[in-house]
Order: structure tokens, then C-alpha cells, then sequence
């Protein structure tokens, strides 16, 4: 009888101590604690409900990518009125990237809270941003939306985001055209002819190669400026990538 009574209470001890981390990390006191006890528990647990459902992260993950992109396109829309959709959408896959993420994840130390088999077995760096998400999911099923948002808006919004930042014009397609394919070992080839036209100015077009391949044009009064314009209309056709 002693021994159930230490084990019950040994047991309230940890989700004391649980919800309190909870509270610290989130800012907000959690209803209940099973969705976040589910959050942070990777799938190398190996745990199962006692229908013998698997129990992890990885559904909340699935729920906290979508409430992130829908969060983020939020406060993009309100803040940025005159951005077009093609800079909103941009803007916003680098700030939910998993990169930036896995920052964010491993800044807030959320490693530390995730239940594994043993306290010797190492994580990918990606599951810093997995159980970010899986955070955000966790907090929107116990509190709501609202309070997902405050989270998210003190967490990573007001943390990392620099709009003047996201802002900044790209002073050379070129650049970071030819930096992405040295980077990736892609072959690219400008070709230039002068092209007068209908006008007495004369003008050069450029026709530009990627792996053999004609990806972009671009015309001007310089070469330059015709190959400017035809790296910012392959940037503009290969920027997920890039």
C-alpha cells in the first residue's frame, strides 16, 4: 500500500514539475497535460495507448506546420498591405523553413523536455523544429487558436522576424544565380546577340543556358542589364529551389 501511495505521488510530482515547464516555455498554464506530454515524445519512444495506438509527435507536427502557415500568412497580410502574393508567399516559406524552425526550436531548449528511451541517444537536428511544431499544435488543441497565436507571435514573430529584412531588394539576380549553380554544380551559359529591332537604339538580347538547356530571356541596352533581366526571370522560375 505504501509503495502505490509513493509511486501515486511520485507521479503527480513529475506533472507538477511538467506543467510548470509548460507554463515557463509557453507563457500560458496548460488545461491538461497529455497533449503535451504527446508533443515531445519522438517516435523512437516506441509508445502506445492501451488500444495500442502509436503515441508521438508526429500528427501534431502535421497539425502545427498548417496552423504556422496559416498564422504566419496572417501576420504577413495585415503588416505588409502592398506586398504582391509572389513576395507574401516567399517571405513566408523563409520564415516557417526548417531551417528557421530548427533555430527556434533549439534556442527554446525543447530537446530537453522530449521523452526518449535512453538519455544517451542523439536526435537529428531537424526534430528541433518538429517538436516546435508539434508545440504549436499541442497549445491550439488545449487553449485555442488565440493563445496559439500570442505564442506564436512572442516565440518567432517578434523574436526573428525583421520585415525590413524580408523586405530588402535583391541588388543582383546574376550574383545569386551564378552562386546557386556553382553551389549545385549546374552548368550555365549566357548567349548574346545585338538586337535593334524596330528601334534606332541599339538593344542586346540575351537567351540563357542552364545544363544545355534554354531557361530565360532578357533584353536591354546593355549586356548587362539583358543578362540582370534574364537571371531575375529564371531567380523568379527557380526561387523555391534557390
Amino acid at each position: 500500500m505504501n509503495i502505490i501511495r509513493t509511486l501515486t505521488f511520485s507521479k503527480n510530482i513529475e506533472d507538477v514539475v511538467f506543467a510548470k515547464q509548460i507554463k515557463n516555455l509557453t507563457g500560458f498554464k496548460p488545461k491538461g497535460l497529455e497533449i503535451y506530454k504527446i508533443a515531445f515524445t519522438h517516435k523512437s519512444a516506441s509508445k502506445k495507448d492501451e488500444e495500442g495506438h502509436i503515441l508521438n509527435y508526429e500528427r501534431l507536427e502535421f497539425l502545427g506546420d498548417a496552423l504556422l502557415d496559416a498564422a504566419i500568412t496572417a501576420f504577413l497580410f495585415h503588416n505588409l498591405p502592398f506586398s504582391k502574393e509572389g513576395e507574401l508567399t516567399q517571405m513566408r516559406s523563409k520564415i516557417v523553413s526548417r531551417e528557421h524552425l530548427n533555430e527556434v526550436g533549439k534556442d527554446l531548449e525543447l530537446v530537453k523536455l522530449a521523452k526518449r528511451p535512453s538519455s544517451k541517444r542523439t536526435f537529428s537536428y531537424n526534430v528541433y523544429g518538429d517538436l516546435f511544431e508539434a508545440l504549436v499544435a499541442a497549445l491550439y488543441l488545449d487553449r485555442g487558436y488565440e493563445v496559439m497565436a500570442k505564442f506564436i507571435d512572442r516565440k518567432l514573430i517578434k523574436t526573428y522576424i525583421d520585415l525590413d529584412k524580408l523586405l530588402g531588394k535583391i541588388s543582383s539576380y546574376k550574383s545569386i544565380f551564378i552562386e546557386w549553380c556553382q553551389k549545385n554544380q549546374k552548368n550555365y551559359e549566357f548567349t548574346i546577340f545585338e538586337d535593334t529591332g524596330n528601334s534606332h537604339v541599339k538593344h542586346f538580347s540575351v537567351k540563357l543556358y542552364l545544363d544545355k538547356k534554354l531557361i530565360s530571356k532578357g533584353r536591354s541596352t546593355s549586356k548587362k542589364k539583358a543578362e540582370e533581366i534574364a537571371c531575375r526571370r529564371a531567380y523568379y522560375k527557380f526561387q523555391e529551389r534557390m
